[in-house]
């Protein structure tokens, strides 16, 4: 779903309203979002998004002031999918809005260049303190999220074994936990088998884990696929 809007902006002038793309899968949380946010003066649910395609397509061709991203997404990891809108517009802030709590998958989202995130659990008012903070160029972190990336960078002996992987090892990991064979990760991820089989051997080994079945378990167990 998308609803149309006209040129515009980068950095948000005092007066205009924040174009938000608004990126959900699930109508009715969609729709409760778009209820919520035409409430502010100062939002404009500018477009809507149901699925990655549509929401990096959106991104390459338009200038907004912020993308709130409801996570999980159908067609497409959440790392994954925040990861190309980075990679398309550095310095548009990407506010996150899981299903997951502020747990380990909320700390690789920030460490992976989310400019927030928050539950779906949230306030509205919260959701929008965030969005305008992150409008600002800040970064929106709870305390929990704080303490959390504070111990991470602190002590890394402390870090859980997922957060010691490189990003494409990730990405190996959340397709392997998926049910993904080596050929499927291959093409999504325009690598050799071989070099896939590589990656994942690195995994196991940084992670201590040794086979398929123990990298399920724990994906499912940290929340970094869905069930």
């Amino acid at each position: 779903m998308e609803r149309p809007l006209g040129d515009c902006a980068g950095m948000p002038d005092a007066g205009r309203r924040l174009r938000l793309l608004l990126v959900e899968s699930q109508t009715l949380m969609r729709e409760g979002l778009r209820r919520i946010l035409s409430d502010a003066p100062d939002v404009e649910v500018a477009a809507e998004a149901s699925s990655a395609r549509m929401a990096l397509r959106l991104t390459r061709e338009r200038e907004w002031d912020v993308v709130l991203l409801g996570l999980p997404l159908e067609d497409r990891h959440g790392l994954e999918v925040l990861k190309a809108i980075r990679a398309e517009k550095p310095k548009l802030p990407v506010l996150v809005l899981g299903a997951q709590p502020e747990d380990s998958f909320a700390l690789c989202m920030i460490k992976a260049g989310a400019a927030g995130y928050l539950t779906k659990a949230c306030e509205s008012a919260r959701l929008l303190e965030a969005i305008r903070k992150v409008a600002r160029g800040r970064r929106y972190i709870s305390e929990i999220m704080a303490e959390r990336l504070a111990l991470a960078s602190g002590m890394n002996g402390a870090r859980l074994p997922h957060e010691k992987l490189s990003h494409r090892e990730l990405e190996v990991l959340c397709r392997i936990a998926g049910g993904k064979s080596r050929s499927q990760i291959a093409q999504e991820l325009h690598l050799s088998v071989k070099t896939v089989a590589t990656y994942r051997a690195r995994l196991l080994e940084k992670m201590e884990l040794k086979s398929n079945a123990e990298l399920v378990r724990y994906a499912i167990q940290h929340g970094l696929v869905r069930t």
